[in-house]
C-alpha cells in the first residue's frame, strides 16, 4: 500500500492537460481559463460622473458661489460643448464631464431656479469624478489559469472581449459495477440496492469543470465489463465504482488488465478508501474507486478533483486544507491516514459519531472531512485540527 500523497502524485503523473477550446463569453462561467484576457480600451474610456449633480470647474466651486446652467450631460448622452467660466452642466452618474469641468457638485448641495443654481454654504469636498482608465487601462490583463468567475466575466465584457480561450471540459466516464445495483426509479429485487455513488461523483465531477457520462451498470461477469470498458474508449478519465478490492466478484483490475490497462497502484493507506486503484488504459485515465458510497465520494474528493484541476492546466496540488477546533474529544488514529465525516461551524469543528463508509445520511450532513494523520495520538476538545471542505 501507498500513501495518499504519494497516490495523489501517481495520478499526477498519469493526467495530461486536455488542450484548449475557445467559447463565447456567455458560455464560459466556471471554466478553467487557458489564456490571458487583455484589455484593449480604456475604462471608464472618459472622465465619469459618479453622482448626479452639476458639472463645473472645481477652482470655482466656493460657498453660496452662483453658476448658470448651460446644458445636461446624461449617460450615453454628453454635453458637445465647452464649459466656461460662471457656467455649469446638469450631470447624471455615469455621464461623460464636459470639456472644462474637473468636479461634480451633488443636488443635495445646489438650490436651483431656473437655469441659475447657487451652491450651499457647507461642500463637501468631492469632487465625484472617475477618472478615465480607473478601473482599467490597454495592456491590463486577466492572468490565466484560474477558474473563471462571475466577476472575472463581467470584467472581461467591460473589457469588450467576446470569446475565451478555456481548457477543455475532461470528459469523465462513469461506471458502477455489482450485480447487486439498479437505477433509482427501478425497483429493487431482495439482494438488490440503489445505484448512489454515480450520481453524487457526477455532480462533483461537475461541479469541478469535467463532463460526466454515465454508462450503463456493469455486472459482476467478465463479458459485461468489457463492453462497458469498451463505451468510455473516447474518454479522458475513466472512473469505475466498485469491483476494484480482492473479492471473488471483484474483476475491474483482472478485466483492466486484459483490455491493456497498465497499473500504476492498487491500496492506499486510508479509510474510507483504501482499495483505490489508478493507471492508464490507452488514451485514457482509468481510476477504480471503492464500492462503498462514503468511500466512493471521499476518494473522490480527495483525488478526482485535484485530477480534474491538473486535466484543466490549474495546476497540480492537492486539495487546500483549511483549520478549525474540536469540539470534543476524538480518539488515536491507527496506521491509515482517516478522513472522518465532521460538521464545520464558526471556526469549529464536530466529528460525526458514526464513521461507517456506507452511511450517505451521515455524509450528507458533514460539510467538511477532519484529516488525522498516520498514527496520530488522542486529541481534547480545542485542539486545532486541519479538514477538508465538501
Amino acid at each position: 500500500m501507498i500513501t495518499v500523497n504519494e497516490a495523489l502524485d501517481a495520478i499526477f503523473e498519469l493526467v495530461t492537460p486536455c488542450g484548449t477550446e475557445e467559447v463565447p463569453l456567455a458560455e464560459a462561467a466556471g471554466r478553467a481559463l487557458a489564456a490571458p484576457v487583455t484589455a484593449t480600451r480604456l475604462q471608464p474610456p472618459f472622465a465619469a460622473s459618479a453622482m448626479d449633480g452639476y458639472a463645473l470647474n472645481g477652482v470655482e466651486a466656493d460657498p453660496e458661489a452662483m453658476f448658470r446652467v448651460i446644458g445636461e450631460s446624461a449617460a450615453g448622452h454628453g454635453f458637445d460643448g465647452r464649459v466656461g467660466p460662471g457656467e455649469c452642466v446638469r450631470i447624471f452618474t455615469g455621464a461623460p464631464l464636459p470639456e472644462g469641468t474637473n468636479r461634480v457638485i451633488i443636488q443635495e448641495d445646489v438650490t436651483r431656479k431656473g437655469n441659475l443654481v447657487t451652491l450651499a454654504r457647507k461642500l463637501d469636498k468631492g469632487p465625484h469624478v472617475r477618472p478615465a482608465g480607473a478601473d482599467f487601462k490597454p495592456g491590463d490583463t486577466i492572468p490565466a489559469p484560474r477558474v473563471l468567475t462571475p466577476a472575472d466575466l463581467a470584467l472581461t465584457a467591460a473589457m469588450n472581449v467576446p470569446t475565451l480561450t478555456v481548457s477543455r471540459k475532461p470528459v469523465v466516464a462513469l461506471l458502477a459495477t455489482g450485480d447487486e445495483l439498479v437505477m433509482p426509479g427501478e425497483v429493487p429485487g431482495p439482494d438488490q440496492i440503489i445505484a448512489s455513488n454515480s450520481f453524487g461523483l457526477k455532480a462533483l465531477i461537475e461541479a469541478n469543470g469535467g463532463h460526466a457520462r454515465m454508462l450503463p451498470i456493469a455486472r459482476d461477469n467478465a463479458d459485461s465489463l468489457r463492453t462497458a470498458l469498451n463505451l468510455a474508449a473516447d474518454a479522458d478519465l475513466i472512473v469505475t465504482i466498485g469491483g476494484a478490492s480482492v473479492g471473488d466478484h471483484d474483476i475491474v483490475g483482472a478485466v483492466a488488465a486484459e483490455m491493456g490497462m497498465d497499473q500504476s497502484f492498487y491500496k492506499v493507506l486510508m479509510r474510507p478508501g483504501k482499495p483505490l486503484m489508478a493507471g492508464r488504459m490507452a488514451d485514457a485515465v482509468m481510476i477504480g474507486l471503492p464500492g462503498n458510497p462514503v468511500s466512493s465520494m471521499v476518494c473522490g474528493h480527495v483525488f478526482l478533483v485535484p485530477a480534474l484541476r491538473a486535466m484543466q492546466g490549474l495546476g497540480e496540488a492537492a486539495a487546500p486544507r483549511h483549520h478549525a477546533v474540536l469540539t470534543a474529544d476524538i480518539g488515536p488514529n491507527g496506521p491509515r491516514e482517516h478522513y472522518m465525516r465532521a460538521r464545520v461551524d464558526n471556526g469549529e469543528i464536530t466529528v460525526f459519531d458514526s464513521q461507517d463508509s456506507a452511511l450517505l445520511s451521515v455524509l450528507a450532513q458533514a460539510n467538511a472531512l477532519l484529516v488525522r494523520p498516520v498514527s496520530a495520538p488522542a486529541l481534547a476538545a480545542g485542539a486545532q485540527v486541519e479538514y477538508l471542505p465538501i
